[in-house]
């Protein structure tokens, strides 16, 4: 750990009161904690001025790089509290690593992945209150970013960046029960390819992808799936989340990586999955074999995960002109993947893997 930390507490946090009524119902992504993390970099004093300061807005110029140019990344996981009230987050290295990745593809800084879990950690810490109490599937969405921050109309890497971190309280994602996604199968969009920015977690992927999302709303579906980019015929991901086949002789298939985003409940499920006995494939599976599979009964359950839903089912596919109807409920294999990661999640199971990395 090499970051030296100062700390500056918010003058007006929360009271108890305000705080409750807010962790009765977190929702996603709406309310924010009390505080903020903060890191500088420079070429001249690389990471600099870290600090934990009260929440608030940022002050830009309107040459700001990263509002012309898009050189920006994110990561995103949680902490959970267990039974014990001691607090935990999932596999926080791996973001770290990842955001490593992500940082050489968007020409930014490397914040080294030690310097990455302390500064998560830290703001963790102060703002623990925060972690939703054990006995449900709340948490605490952890949202670190780096962002190009030189007052600099020119296309070339900023020489200036600040890295952040900021929380969010989130409840249960599945308010009502869990049930099967309808999917709509977009034709005309396609997000990353060859040589592209798929596997970086920048926010470019997620706003060439809303145009598609709003297409699948408008035909009554939850979320779109893409085709790649060169031949428009095998399944890349979902808007943000990562896609999983199981047939009807257990075993699992998920489409390869490269230009797609490297998931980190993608790769646990992976490994659970092998450890329960079910053979899992990484490689490219065909839209057609989608098709073809749920119809003639072949593939028995389909299922998305990313960190927000951990593991969704996934029921109809819609495309223009037809649809191939799947399960009307989850699947037994999704579901006893999806509580095996969320009972190590929230400490409710031995963690055999090592994942799960201790804050308080």
């Amino acid at each position: 750990m090499t970051l030296d930390i100062s700390f500056v507490p918010a003058a007006h946090p929360r009271s108890d009161a305000e705080l409750a009524e807010i962790l009765a119902n977190p929702g996603f992504g709406t309310h924010f904690t009390d505080h903020m993390l903060t890191v500088e970099w420079t070429p001249e004093q690389g990471w600099h001025d870290a600090r934990v300061t009260a929440y608030g807005p940022l002050s830009l110029d309107p040459a700001t790089a990263v509002l012309h140019y898009a050189q920006e990344i994110f990561e995103g996981l949680k902490a959970y509290r267990h039974d014990d009230g001691s607090i935990w987050t999932f596999r926080p290295e791996e973001n770290a690593k990842r955001m490593v990745g992500s940082s050489h593809r968007l020409a930014l800084p490397v914040l080294e992945p030690d310097d990455f879990v302390q500064a998560v950690d830290e703001l963790v810490k102060v703002d623990q209150r925060w972690v939703p109490e054990a006995g449900s599937e709340k948490s605490l969405y952890l949202r670190p970013f780096m962002i190009a921050t030189e007052a600099f109309l020119g296309v070339r890497p900023s020489e200036h960046v600040t890295f952040m971190v900021i929380a969010s309280p989130a409840g249960a994602y599945f308010k009502g029960g869990i049930k099967p996604l309808t999917l709509w199968l977009t034709e005309e969009y396609t997000r990353a390819g060859r040589g592209g920015m798929g596997a970086a977690k920048t926010g470019g992927n997620y706003a060439s992808s809303l145009v598609a999302q709003q297409e699948a709303i408008a035909q009554g579906c939850d979320q779109v799936v893409f085709l790649d980019a060169a031949e428009g015929k095998y399944v890349e991901e979902l808007g943000g989340m990562n896609m999983y086949f199981v047939y009807a002789d257990g075993h699992i298939v998920t489409p390869a990586t490269g230009t797609i985003l490297e998931g980190i409940t993608r790769s646990a499920i992976i490994e659970l999955a092998g450890k329960a006995g079910h053979q899992v494939e990484e490689r490219r599976f065909s839209i057609d074999e989608w098709r073809e599979g749920v119809a003639s009964g072949e593939i028995s359950e389909v299922f998305a995960c990313g960190t927000a839903a951990v593991i969704t089912p996934v029921g109809t596919l819609k495309w223009e002109g037809g649809e191939v109807q799947g399960s009307t409920e989850a699947g037994p294999l999704t579901m006893e993947i999806r509580q095996a990661l969320v009972d190590i999640q929230y400490g409710r199971a031995d963690d055999t893997f090592g994942w799960m990395h201790q804050v308080v």
